[in-house]
């Protein structure tokens, strides 16, 4: 009897991409859908990355790059790190991989043996957990709330670690919920793990300018913590390059040639056309992408005034990213149109077929009493959803 290893039995699919496949394949049958699922930019990638990846073509950059990238792009990066983040990273300490995704699970691969646990505040990006236990990791859970701002407490990170915590993993700002961790509470946060220094902290930067109402912090600015941390960034959400897949791990001297060893037998290097256009756009000022950045601040002005007329959800304010993250729990045990709420994933199927509007429940989040909804989209489509669920809703 044929038989798949007990590693992919053990993995969910990603949320967002079944739900944006359902959404895609009822479009192909001619229904009219709204998809909010996906954290993707509409915008187009900047002339001037594209002339540079025009150019890389006619000079042949064809071949073979190094396993963690050109050394070119890895100065830029460390040229970005100190410019935008006051950190201080040789090119020796950078991998430059295949998206963000696989510059996270080369660091998991890199980290974990059997049975290690890793502390993972809910909400996270439905991808964490998987990959963790992919690794054969133990996610260790903390949940938040909305009155938390789904942050967690230095108290909540400290009571969770045990022998066997080899890892926290954690975003800012936050996909889904759009929260950010002010440079106050990385510190206290660092404090703690300072008292652990075998912990190691994975801090997903990815969406560090789309941040609407304070200063980015890393964790890894904190001397006491530096030589514990591994930065994660990539081109995806700032720079519109989702396709182009570059992203990039910055780690401690230690830990830094183990990274570059695992990606040397899973992909080697990355797509050498996109990373010589990403040394160009790493060299631009993060003043050129604040027109980018002022829209979707205004989309979310937009999108969090209409859920807020929505009846029953409950809804914080997100500070960066591009997501809204409501809690629609008050739905749940209830019967629309004859089909029963169980949880936010069953919301999420039904707002699809009844009001034609696609979104991501939270139970793949680790939040199940809410539901993601990107407003990475035009106001437009935006305004229409929105008034697509609260129609549908109100006739409840």
């Amino acid at each position: 009897m044929k038989k798949l290893s007990e590693r992919v039995e053990r993995l969910g699919y990603s949320q967002t991409f079944v739900m944006s496949n359902k959404a895609r394949a009822m479009k192909a049958e001619g229904v009219d859908v709204i998809s909010l699922t996906l954290g993707e930019p509409d915008f187009d990638v900047p002339n001037k990355i594209k002339e540079a990846a025009k150019r890389a073509i006619d000079e042949n950059y064809s071949h073979y790059s190094p396993v963690p990238g050109f050394l070119e792009l890895r100065q830029a990066i460390s040229k970005k790190l100190k410019r935008d983040n006051e950190l201080n990273y040789e090119p020796s300490q950078i991998c430059v991989s295949t998206g963000a995704k696989q510059s996270i699970s080369n660091v998991l691969a890199a980290v974990l043996d059997d049975g290690d646990e890793v502390v993972l505040p809910a909400p996270y990006w439905v991808s964490y957990i998987e990959m963790i236990k992919m690794m054969g990791g133990t996610p260790v859970v903390l949940g938040t709330t909305i009155e938390t701002d789904f942050k967690v407490t230095p108290e909540q990170v400290k009571n969770a670690i045990t022998e066997k915590t080899k890892a926290f993993l954690f975003s800012s700002p936050c996909n889904p919920s759009g929260s950010f961790y002010t440079h106050e509470e990385l510190q206290k946060i660092a404090e703690v793990f300072s008292q652990y220094p075998d912990v190691l902290i994975i801090s997903d930067e990815i969406y560090e300018f789309l941040n609407y109402e304070g200063e980015h912090t890393s964790i890894a600015q904190f001397p006491q913590v530096y030589e514990q941390t591994v930065v994660i960034n990539g081109m995806s959400k700032a720079y519109a390059m989702m396709g182009w897949r570059i992203g990039y791990s910055a780690a401690p001297q230690w830990l830094a040639p183990a990274i570059e060893k695992i990606q040397g037998q899973v992909t080697s290097g990355t797509n050498t056309v996109a990373q010589r256009a990403a040394i160009t756009a790493l060299e631009m000022l993060p003043s050129e992408l604040q027109p980018m950045i002022d829209s979707f601040e205004q989309r979310r002005e937009l999108a969090y005034n209409l859920v807020s007329e929505i009846p029953h959800f409950q809804c914080n304010k997100p500070k960066g990213a591009f997501y809204l993250f409501p809690d629609v729990s008050y739905y749940f045990g209830k019967t629309l149109d004859g089909k029963i709420i169980r949880n936010s994933d069953d919301f999420a199927i039904f707002l699809l077929e009844e009001a034609k509007v696609a979104t991501v429940g939270g139970v793949s989040f680790g939040a199940p009493n809410c539901i993601r909804f990107s407003y990475a989209t035009s106001e437009a489509q935006i305004k229409e959803a929105m008034r697509r669920i609260k129609t549908v809703l109100e006739k409840y």
